[in-house]
């Protein structure tokens, strides 16, 4: 059974256990459910001041999500972008901003960023395999005061399974199985999960494979050419295996080694891109098209908690090591209607090594509580891209050059950055813990060293490279106030930046041919945000409520690519600079409302909702910001027993009527239906299925819509959303 973004995982797994005695557990427990990244502590989400979503394992059971679009499918304010021809999911889309503007890590280690030039390369952020993960956290908001750069947006929190959740009920051993089937994409899931335990070493594997088609949708044109609606044939593959192993030396300390990989190989015949035949375009000479993708990733990581540490300057640390390296290879062949063929490579990688070191201390000083946190965050990452290529000529001779581009060639130097960030923070209760006031502040450093090669030397003659070194100060002040046990005020202040990426910095390219040229840009500032979020919350046995408004003003957003005007050689200038001043202001819902307490002839009965709707404005243009969903909310109606439970679950959506081109297409407004039901038909064995879209509705998300789309498309179908499909998974373990 599927929960909308309101409902509490964890509250669900208290009724089901309160419904083995036919009495629903209260729905104050909402916001109960403990989180660590907003605060970097545990903290319950009524403590926190801020807006934070927890979705943990058996959420993401119920609601079948395979990736990371179904992940917040019933998360409004929260969405992921996606490429509807080839490419596939992207990332993450919080409170309109998106891209590396958003940090997504794992096990508190960054998650590499995206890249994309041209039509043949993109690099997406979708490395996780959501089988692995435990609990997920999602902070709204800039987060940098934490987590420096890039947590411009928010940040997506994945956190992976560790020994200790399967081995519980004094259980020394487990195996588990999971198989599934996801009707998006008519694909086929199997997991297999082993863990072991003893007084000091425990340890765990799981191992997922997956394979399976594209992406329905709602086109229905056939086409082998530009006009095809229906999505592009493909066959995807993919696997995972996440590795754990403990030494725990007593109750209060414990060693973890980790080790995670996972890849993902799509082949896909591009028939969208023929345009052979276009009509207005005839130098568009492409008669077939075929591309292979593969994305793989791999962790390894060393951690070390002291919960029991009793000394003057902390009560607990934590401490890890790490190394994460992660691969982008994508290759395309194209035919031509002159009888040539080109070869074209893209490659994009990413290697890290890094440290982490975090202090906790709980000390009373008058008649305030203090909890204080305190820590060091450095990381090291080599970033190497490339594009190569060729094509043989229907003579049969081979060139290396497909104009524009004399390949190989690399868009930016191999670039290699130091990241070093200190922060501190203070989560103080006074007024008898009526009042919680939290400040707290981060430092950071970055560094940027370019190293040239003859690759780049040679596609980008006499051209200087530079170096970038800068410091940012990242404060934040959050405030809970709680008038009574059921009514609490939250505000916060946060300051947010985000590090000019090393591609903006330098990306360099000259075309002769066609009279361009792009120059470094030494002088870009960090992109910062000052944001305001102020909420209420309301808690009782019977119904729950959060209401917040948001409001972050943003400065030097850095624009790639823009035009700057002629050099001495007559070429056309382009060069990274900061432009944007933009504005985004919103407001979010959440409610429920347990039945049972109403009444007992109505225990089970249940009703979630949440609405999330924003504002955006790119104010140096005065236009609106495209990255901006239009309203989304969700509602859900369950009945849940012991054993067994179902939903009718209701997403909705208003028409985007504001897109900065006036010809831009905009999607409509919409709603569809879902309906889920969960079964434990045995101990240890569990059913899952779920009918989505029940309607079998035509409609599309804003965020698959990543450029410009004419208002009068041909193709608009292309982008829709998946009809009517069934999703089911059946697990046992002992």
């Amino acid at each position: 059974m599927i929960r909308p973004t309101v409902l509490s995982a964890a509250l669900w797994a208290v009724l089901s256990s309160a419904h083995a005695e036919n009495v629903a557990a209260p729905v104050a427990q909402e916001f109960d459910r403990v989180q660590v990244t907003a605060t970097r502590t545990e903290r319950a989400l009524g403590d926190v001041a801020a807006t934070v979503d927890v979705i943990d394992r058996e959420q993401l059971d119920k609601q079948l999500a395979n990736d990371i679009a179904d992940l917040v499918r019933y998360e409004p304010g929260v969405s992921v972008t996606r490429s509807a021809t080839r490419f596939g999911l992207g990332g993450f889309r919080i409170r309109g901003l998106d891209a590396n503007r958003v940090l997504i890590q794992t096990d508190g280690i960054a998650m590499p960023k995206s890249f994309n030039i041209g039509s043949f390369a993109n690099s997406s952020r979708n490395f996780t395999d959501l089988e692995t993960l435990k609990r997920v956290e999602i902070v709204r908001g800039p987060a940098s005061s934490l987590y420096g750069s890039d947590a411009l947006g928010g940040v997506v929190a994945f956190v992976t399974k560790d020994p200790a959740d399967y081995l519980k009920d004094g259980k020394d051993s487990y195996v588990g199985l999971k198989f599934g089937y996801d009707g998006d994409w008519k694909g086929l899931l199997g997991s297999v999960t082993t863990a072991f335990g003893g007084e000091h070493w425990s340890g765990m594997v799981n191992v997922n494979h997956h394979q399976g088609q594209e992406t329905v949708n709602k086109g229905d044109v056939r086409t082998q050419d530009y006009t095809r609606t229906a999505p592009n044939p493909q066959e995807r593959d993919g696997r995972s295996v996440l590795a754990k192993l403990v030494y725990a030396v007593d109750e209060s300390q414990r060693f973890r080694l980790t080790v995670e990989g996972n890849e993902d190989t799509t082949d896909t015949d591009v028939y969208s891109a023929v345009n052979a035949g276009h009509p207005v375009a005839a130098s568009r000479t492409t008669t077939d098209m075929t591309a292979h993708d593969k994305q793989s990733r791999t962790r390894l990581s060393f951690a070390h908690e002291m919960d029991a540490l009793d000394a003057a300057f902390a009560d607990s640390l934590n401490w890890q090591i790490y190394s994460q390296n992660s691969e982008t290879t994508q290759i395309t062949n194209e035919g031509r209607s002159n009888g040539s063929r080109r070869h074209r490579g893209f490659h994009f990688d990413q290697r890290v090594s890094g440290a982490q070191l975090q202090f906790n201390k709980r000390l009373q000083s008058g008649g305030v509580e203090h909890a204080l946190t305190w820590g060091f965050d450095g990381a090291l990452t080599d970033i190497r891209q490339k594009r190569d290529g060729y094509q043989v000529l229907a003579n049969g001779n081979i060139s290396s050059n497909i104009s524009p581009d004399n390949f190989p060639v690399r868009d930016f130097p191999i670039s290699k950055t130091t990241e070093l960030g200190l922060y501190a923070q203070d989560e103080m209760r006074l007024a008898d813990g009526r009042l919680s006031l939290v400040p707290g502040l981060r430092v950071d450093h970055y560094r940027l060293k370019p190293e040239l090669d003859s690759i780049f030397s040679e596609d980008n003659p006499d051209m200087a490279v530079a170096s970038l070194t800068k410091t940012s100060v990242s404060p934040k002040l959050g405030m809970v106030w709680r008038f009574d046990e059921q009514w609490s005020l939250f505000a916060g202040y946060a300051h947010g930046f985000r590090s000019p990426p090393y591609n903006d910095v330098n990306l360099g390219f000259t075309n002769l041919m066609f009279g361009y040229t792009a120059i470094p840009n030494p002088d870009l500032k960090p992109e910062t945000s000052n944001g305001l979020e102020l909420g209420v919350r309301y808690v009782s046995p019977v119904a729950y409520m959060s209401v917040s408004g948001y409001w972050n003003d943003y400065r030097d957003f850095i624009e790639s690519q823009r035009y700057v005007g002629v050099n001495a050689q007559g070429l056309m200038v382009f060069q990274s600079q900061n432009i944007a001043d933009a504005r985004i202001y919103g407001a979010e819902l959440k409610a429920g409302v347990d039945f049972g307490q109403l009444s007992d002839a109505l225990q089970g009965w249940g009703l979630r909702g949440a609405v999330a709707w924003a504002h955006g404005q790119n104010r140096t243009e005065d236009v609106p910001l495209d990255s901006v969903d239009p309203l989304r909310g969700t509602v859900g109606l369950m009945y849940d027993r012991d054993d067994w439970g179902v939903e009718l679950a209701g997403t909705f959506a208003r028409r985007k009527d504001r897109v900065a081109a006036a010809t831009a297409y905009r999607p409509a407004g919409y709603g569809v239906l879902d309906l889920m039901a969960h079964w434990q038909f045995a101990p240890g064995a569990k059913f899952n299925v779920g009918v989505f879209n029940l309607a079998d509705r035509n409609y599309i998300d804003w965020s698959s819509i990543t450029s410009t789309l004419a208002a009068n498309s041909s193709v608009i179908d292309r982008y829709s959303n998946p009809g009517r499909t069934v999703s089911a998974s059946v697990s046992v373990s002992w």
